[in-house]
């Protein structure tokens, strides 16, 4: 069974995503910061990473730097609601040049989440 961790602050965000994925056929984790999520993945990794941009304690774009670093082979979609902007890039552009496979701009519909996981998780 596939496996996914899904790190993002909201909790009602991560329990729509558990739920979605778990009726899907995944095996999922959570995480609430970058850093537990860090732990958790070196603990036991996972096969795709959906991390969230925008968190407290360690925001997702450090996060998906230190998983490249320490796991070259890491696949990691990134998230985000937010849409501010780093010099003339977003969050999201600046989350792929880190290494982020696939992106999704939050509010997004969870068919588009589940055909991204699983195009992830196949290719």
């Amino acid at each position: 069974m596939p496996s996914v961790l899904i790190v993002d602050d909201e909790e009602a965000i991560r329990q729509l995503i558990r739920n979605t994925l778990e009726q899907a056929g995944y095996q999922v984790q959570e995480a609430a910061n970058g850093k537990q999520g860090l732990s958790q993945y070196r603990e036991s990794p996972a096969d795709l990473v959906i991390m969230d941009i925008l968190m407290p304690d360690q925001d997702g774009l450090e996060s998906i730097l230190t998983l490249r670093r320490e796991f070259p082979n890491a696949k990691i979609m990134a998230i985000t609601g937010g849409s501010d902007m780093i010099g003339i890039l977003n969050f999201l552009d600046v989350a792929r040049m880190l290494g982020a496979r696939r992106t999704l701009q939050k509010p997004f519909e969870m068919q588009q989440l589940l055909d991204a996981v699983q195009a992830e998780i196949a290719g």
